[in-house]
């Protein structure tokens, strides 16, 4: 099995402060939060272009 994968990310004072309360919003974890906008924007992606590989 494939062990999870780490990303740095860098994001500016305001960006992480929104994003926090966009976190909380949707009772989810920061990380949580950008792993859902991820796949939602990966999704939309694929509908739009097809399947990603």
């Amino acid at each position: 099995m494939e062990k999870d994968k780490h990303i740095g990310l860098r994001i500016d004072a305001e960006t992480h402060k929104k994003l926090k309360s966009l976190a909380e919003f949707d009772g989810r974890s920061m990380n949580g939060e950008i792993l859902y906008l991820i796949r939602q924007a990966i999704a939309q992606h694929e509908h739009k272009h097809g399947e990603l590989k």
